[in-house]
């Protein structure tokens, strides 16, 4: 079977659907023949990605940006949990944030990502799978390859799903930043830790707390340097309770990386965690962000699967 190229139209605020038949000839000089879905409304990717793990196809690769990514390996890996081979998962940013594809060391440029997928080497990145609360208060599960983060990164979400994109996706990102900043609270959340050598139980205070696979997330922002996709544990980087001015200094460091050396700034290595809001007075401004997406709120439980996904990357 030909490789399925998943188009989010509406990405890179609606580039992508503009431009995609001028893209489609650059694709298609460097993998042949190739065919299309566009996806029609949200989550669509999902049932798109699973179906094509199903009916075997060999190679599957995810045209948007971080949300379209997200959505396709949510697809492959309820086809993984359905006993399903896997294809190879493919690239091609195109998107607002581009944050997982820095991790893997992609250029964003159309030829650097046809020819990481025609070169053919892949990676075994590992995914984050996680139960949460949505907003109406059901529980429902899901994944994650980039990073899941609770608090004010929640709320960003929601402002840069908002805002206009002429401006490009890392002045969103910051302008929403600075407006989430302001209707940011501390949240009281209990905190248990797995790893093999055994759990451990606390309770922090936190606008921000971050479970990283990847190393960026918020166009940019470096909240994990540290962060690696294929090692089968997260880091976990939990920004602190500082006030609203020390805590815009300490975050804005992000998009060096050197904000983890700030004395407000705790990070530790986990491969399961479980959060639990104490204080729920705040539970509508403590948020979920998934992947660069606004998703729920706590309670929230969340495990590493190792290496459960095929990813074609460049060469180093």
């Amino acid at each position: 079977m030909k490789p399925l190229l998943i188009v989010n139209p509406q990405s890179a605020g609606g580039k992508t659907g503009a431009l995609f038949e001028k893209m489609r000839g650059p694709i298609e000089r460097h993998l042949g023949h190739v065919d299309v879905v566009f996806t029609e409304r949200s989550r669509h990717a999902v049932d798109i990605a699973r179906d094509a793990a199903s009916e075997g196809r060999g190679m599957v690769i995810s045209v948007g940006g971080d949300g379209s990514i997200h959505e396709v390996v949510c697809g492959l890996m309820e086809a993984r949990d359905a006993g399903k081979k896997l294809p190879k998962f493919g690239i091609i940013g195109a998107g607002t944030g581009g944050d997982y594809r820095r991790t893997l060391g992609f250029e964003n440029r159309l030829d650097r990502y046809c020819e990481a997928i025609a070169e053919g080497k892949t990676r075994a990145v590992d995914i984050g799978r996680f139960s949460y609360a949505t907003h109406t208060g059901e529980r429902k599960s899901s994944y994650f390859v980039n990073i899941l983060s609770v608090g004010m990164s929640g709320l960003v979400d929601q402002l840069v799903a908002e805002s206009t994109r002429t401006l490009g996706g890392t002045m969103a990102y910051f302008t929403s930043s600075v407006k989430g900043l302001a209707r940011s609270v501390v949240g009281r959340v209990k905190c248990t830790i797995w790893r093999e050598d055994g759990s451990r139980e606390e309770t922090i205070e936190t606008r921000c707390f971050a479970i990283c696979n990847g190393r960026y997330f918020g166009s940019g922002m470096q909240v994990a340097p540290m962060a690696h996709p294929d090692d089968g544990l997260f880091d976990v980087v939990d920004l602190g309770a500082a006030s609203r001015l020390r805590f815009f200094m300490v975050s804005s460091r992000m998009y060096t990386g050197t904000h983890v050396h700030s004395l407000d700034v705790k990070h530790y290595r986990c491969e399961r965690i479980q959060l639990e809001l104490l204080n729920e007075d705040v539970a509508d401004r403590f948020l979920l962000d998934v992947d660069g997406e606004p998703l729920g709120r706590l309670p929230l439980e969340v495990e590493m699967v190792p290496g459960a996904i095929e990813v074609l990357v460049p060469k180093q």
